[in-house]
């Protein structure tokens, strides 16, 4: 017998609106039955576990021991430029001039993630 992962939880000070970035992010609707202000809401992936944010007293105060990597549809500096322009910031440029390796950003309440390249980048560069 095995564990099967139900969801992945996000701690953060805003659960609704945290969630509704992500929801942005990843192009994937929430919970039907969240709604602002709710202390414990959900990002619906199509495949895999949920997103789980859930609203905690307290900041966060280090770096994240576990984080999402995302490989975008398009290329990885239009997503870079598109997830900035939700709210995202830049936390570590590990972009090379050949065109390798990622980018680190935070959502709004800080929580890193990386962008990859893309399958297009990757092809490219090949």
């Amino acid at each position: 017998m095995v564990s099967v992962v139900q969801n992945v939880a996000i701690d953060c000070a805003d659960a609704y609106e945290l969630a509704r970035f992500w929801s942005e992010v990843l192009g994937s609707p929430l919970h039907p039955e969240d709604n602002p202000g709710d202390p414990e809401t959900a990002v619906m992936l199509p495949e895999g576990p949920l997103l789980y944010f859930n609203q905690v007293p307290e900041p966060k105060t280090i770096k994240n021991r576990l984080h999402q990597c995302l490989r975008p549809e398009t290329t990885r500096e239009e997503e870079v430029e598109r997830l900035l322009s939700l709210g995202a910031t830049l936390v570590d440029d590990r972009r090379e001039p050949d065109g390798a390796d990622w980018a680190v950003l935070a959502d709004p309440e800080g929580n890193e993630f990386c962008v990859l390249r893309s399958e297009s980048d990757r092809a490219a560069s090949d």
